[in-house]
């Protein structure tokens, strides 16, 4: 991370998504290591929104899910006590609710809470609202090379 860049947007540099699969723009708040908040806007022009779906694009569950992770990767990444953990992915979900959908124009406040760790892997908490609503709640387990 370059120093002299604000510290939560460079914080985002843990992330190893292109743009292309990229569900944060910004973080919002961050205690590294144990907590982070971010958002994602759903502009609309996003290629996947035009088959889901036709005349009514809702942007998908799975990507919700997918934005959470970020998120957790993020706030587990950024930890001073612990080192980056290589290749870093997704690899667990338990209690997954969608509670809502998430439609072009509308931006998902997401947050993220590290609940856990044991060797290389990270237990976390997530959640996604958009205004007042909740949206998304999950449990994501993320592991890292050994």
């Amino acid at each position: 991370m370059n120093p002299a860049r604000d510290p939560l947007q460079a914080a985002l540099d843990f992330l190893p998504h292109g743009g292309e699969f990229r569900f944060l723009d910004r973080l919002a708040s961050l205690q590294p290591g144990e907590f982070g908040a971010g958002q994602y806007r759903v502009r609309g022009d996003e290629p996947f929104l035009r088959g889901h779906f036709p005349g009514d694009p809702i942007f998908p569950g799975v990507l919700l899910v997918e934005a959470a992770a970020q998120l957790a990767g993020v706030v587990a990444q950024s930890d001073p006590k612990i080192p980056p953990l290589a290749g870093l992915k997704l690899t667990a979900l338990r209690n997954v609710k969608i509670l809502g959908a998430v439609r072009p124009g509308q931006t998902v406040q997401l947050e993220a809470r590290v609940t856990g760790r044991l060797g290389n892997l990270v237990q976390a908490q997530a959640a996604a609202r958009v205004g007042d609503d909740i949206v998304l709640t999950a449990e994501l387990t993320l592991s890292g090379a050994k």
